[in-house]
């Protein structure tokens, strides 16, 4: 077909040079709409925009939220201590104005009543500035862009929650709608994550922290953006890696799922989270009881407490036991003092004979 396509004009008599550039254009723009248009590798790209521009919101309310508590501080510095929380400060800006109608304004439905009441008992002694009426009004439109955007950010955030649900189910059940759509976008398309090996998705956004350790030769980093997985953030600090590598392994079946198979259930998601879950309980309660154990000597204790010998002969002479039952009981002794040592915070004979191995060994390097 190349070949019949490369010699089209020798072998087409008739037609002229234009006429037949002008028909392989339009082959050309038909073929690359119909793959445009049947592509796997561009519905996602609505959720790669999606998360993308979540980021950016979220960069530029913060921002905004700091430029407005800096510049509404001049005026009333107490507010942005009794009110915390961004979007109340902007709504409570907006409906006060300037702080000599704090004691006129009604903040019920913002702020809770012992807060309101804070908020005008320190109206009343604010040791801020005088501002015009057109400075409020500044800081009162900027308020309104800070609430519109939050607004916006609620309203796209469900909507790639939608996206997200409708696209990769199995992934999203997993790790989170914006941890999975993060993933998506940082390797550009579902197919392209599908692809990856769980060691690759593992660490996953932390480039910069694995080719740093490459380099310098240490630890390599056990997580990148699955790190902010719910199962990951449940772990205590020493099961973060467990739980990640364990989550990555999993994860790469539900996105494979996702992108290759044809039903989008979340029954092969929800059976994964199941055992992670389970997995997850499992580490951790043996964490607790390593916690609360006292040490080898505990362990070795309760071994050689179910030794017939020292149970039956506690006070015995030596001569009335056997050899074999003189070393058990001998071992036995030894091994309670070791605990009871070590529950008193005292050095057993092996501590003490390897400190000693230690300063012999400190001499003899300084001589």
């Amino acid at each position: 077909m190349r070949c019949i396509r490369s010699q089209l004009e020798s072998l087409i008599s008739g037609l002229p040079k234009k006429e037949m550039t002008a028909m392989a254009l339009g082959l050309a723009h038909s073929l690359s709409r119909y793959k445009l248009k049947f592509s796997p590798d561009k519905v996602d790209t609505m959720i790669v925009q999606a998360v993308s521009l979540l980021d950016d919101l979220d960069k530029e309310l913060n921002n905004y939220i700091m430029r407005c508590r800096e510049w509404y501080g001049w005026h009333f510095p107490e507010l942005g201590k009794i009110v915390t929380d961004n979007i109340a400060f902007a709504k409570t800006v907006k409906i006060i104005g300037t702080r000599e109608n704090t004691a006129n304004s009604d903040l019920s439905d913002i702020l809770p009543e012992e807060i309101e009441q804070k908020v005008k008992e320190a109206a009343e002694i604010s040791m801020g500035t005088e501002i015009s009426e057109e400075d409020i009004l500044n800081i009162q439109n900027l308020c309104d862009q800070v609430i519109d955007i939050t607004n916006y950010r609620t309203q796209l955030y469900d909507y790639l929650k939608a996206r997200m649900v409708a696209m990769a189910p199995n992934l999203t059940v997993l790790v989170g709608e914006l941890v999975g759509a993060r993933l998506i976008a940082h390797a550009g398309s579902l197919i392209n994550l599908a692809k990856y090996p769980a060691s690759t998705v593992q660490i996953l956004g932390a480039e910069k922290a694995l080719f740093r350790a490459l380099k310098t030769k240490k630890d390599t980093p056990k997580y990148g953006l699955i790190y902010h997985a719910q199962l990951v953030g449940q772990c205590s600090t020493k099961n973060k890696g467990k739980m990640s590598r364990m989550l990555a392994a999993k994860r790469v079946s539900g996105k494979r799922v996702d992108a290759l198979g044809e039903d989008g259930t979340f029954s092969l998601g929800i059976e994964h989270k199941a055992k992670l879950e389970a997995r997850l309980r499992a580490l951790e309660e043996g964490n607790i009881k390593r916690i609360s154990g006292t040490g080898k000597a505990k362990a070795k204790f309760e071994k050689y407490q179910g030794v017939s010998e020292i149970k039956q002969y506690p006070d015995a002479a030596d001569s009335t036991l056997p050899s074999s039952s003189k070393r058990k009981r001998s071992e036995g002794e030894t091994v309670k003092q070791e605990f009871e040592d070590d529950q008193t915070g005292l050095e057993t004979p092996k501590q003490k004979k390897k400190k000693s191995k230690k300063l012999a060994e400190a001499e003899s390097s300084k001589s």
